[in-house]
């Protein structure tokens, strides 16, 4: 059986789906053919002499590398075109963009579609969650980016000419990102806050070393999914958490924000008032910008200035800007997920329907759009 890696072609993807390391861990699993698109790796800085070491046969263009392909690996959805060149019959594994609309022309093709972001919360497929190996990364690098951009000092700096104060920095969202960001600002030196309308952030925030801010009540007691996700609030609550957070943005050097809600657009957190009350030579880091943003003045894809000389960092795709070490996580959480579900006897891998995991990624099978979430409903 093949296995593809292909080179991502969406802006500002620096990934890839496998490295040499994972390579060689299918061929030990029993893939007997790996095809890598050349120039897959380079963005990650691995080259194709690198897959080659490891047991890769390198592919001119992505239509050499899906040629009789049983496993396609990717990082971000394909391309319209991209898509038309997946043999049918397929697997398909990364993170693919799942929705109606995605799931429908993958059974249109064909292909076995295993959208990797929607797998469950459960202990059994931690280790293959791509949204959290992601986030961790991408918390880490908002704050390294956050400090760049800073114009006065992250920790207290002593000397002999006077004091420089250590940065306020204030998280707003304690999931996997945001517990990264407080862990990365802490060991920087920096004075730190969160918020986070779910109530076993708190404690999380603590643990951490931060104090937490925030607007408390019933309806925050209820704001977290069976699935670990924050939920949707009212807007009432959100208005009282904003007058909270208002007065302290007000106060900080540097802010974060990572606040997703799953399959729904990012809630707008800080105001252009808020960004406004800020002092200049702050700093805002948008984690969220690619699903709409949390700050108002965003402008996805970019870093802006507002007039108050406050800096808006909207990068998207934050993890593809550690490349290495975000593909080096990416590519072991699919080698998880296939090793998993391998056969060995029938040298492939077997996704049982009945399996948790596989109900909460697989999109489509044989032609027909198979999760609950996509799937038409079926006639009374």
């Amino acid at each position: 059986m093949r296995l593809s890696v292909l080179k991502e072609r969406r802006p500002a993807e620096t990934r890839v789906a496998a490295t040499p390391e994972t390579v060689k861990k299918f061929l030990t699993l029993g893939v007997t053919d790996i095809a890598v698109e050349t120039g897959a790796g380079l963005a990650a800085g691995i080259p194709d002499a690198e897959y080659q070491a490891a047991g890769a046969t390198i592919a001119p263009d992505a239509a050499a590398a899906l040629e009789g392909a049983g496993i396609v690996l990717k990082v971000r959805a394909p391309l319209e075109d991209e898509l038309a060149t997946i043999p049918q019959g397929a697997l398909l594994i990364g993170e693919l963009r799942a929705d109606e609309a995605a799931a429908r022309a993958y059974a249109a093709r064909g292909i076995e579609a295993c959208a990797m972001e929607l797998l469950p919360r459960i202990t059994r497929a931690q280790s293959m969650d791509i949204l959290s190996s992601q986030a961790n990364l991408a918390g880490y690098r908002a704050v390294i980016e956050a400090a760049a951009a800073f114009d006065r000092g992250f920790p207290m700096l002593m000397t002999a000419a006077g004091t420089v104060p250590a940065a306020n920095v204030f998280v707003m969202g304690a999931g996997v990102a945001g517990l990264q960001a407080i862990a990365t600002a802490r060991r920087l030196g920096g004075r730190v806050s969160a918020t986070d309308v779910r109530p076993a952030a708190k404690e999380e925030i603590k643990s951490l070393g931060a104090s937490f801010v925030g607007y408390e009540d019933e309806e925050s007691r209820q704001a977290q999914t069976a699935g670990g996700y924050a939920k949707q609030l009212s807007a009432e609550f959100y208005a009282k958490q904003a007058e909270v957070v208002a007065a302290h943005i007000a106060r900080q050097d540097i802010v974060v924000t990572t606040a997703l809600v799953q399959g729904r657009r990012a809630p707008v957190l800080v105001t252009e008032a808020m960004v406004a009350s800020m002092k200049p030579g702050s700093v805002v880091v948008d984690i969220a910008a690619d699903a709409g943003g949390n700050v108002a003045v965003t402008k996805p894809g970019e870093a802006v200035t507002t007039p108050g000389g406050v800096k808006v960092l909207g990068w998207s795709n934050w993890p593809g800007r550690i490349p290495a070490a975000a593909s080096a996580l990416y590519a072991r959480n699919l080698l998880t997920f296939l090793t998993t579900f391998w056969d060995k006897e029938a040298g492939a891998p077997k996704l049982p329907a009945e399996d948790d995991i596989v109900k909460g990624a697989l999109l489509t099978r044989g032609g027909t759009v198979v999760h609950p979430s996509f799937a038409p409903a079926k006639a009374a």
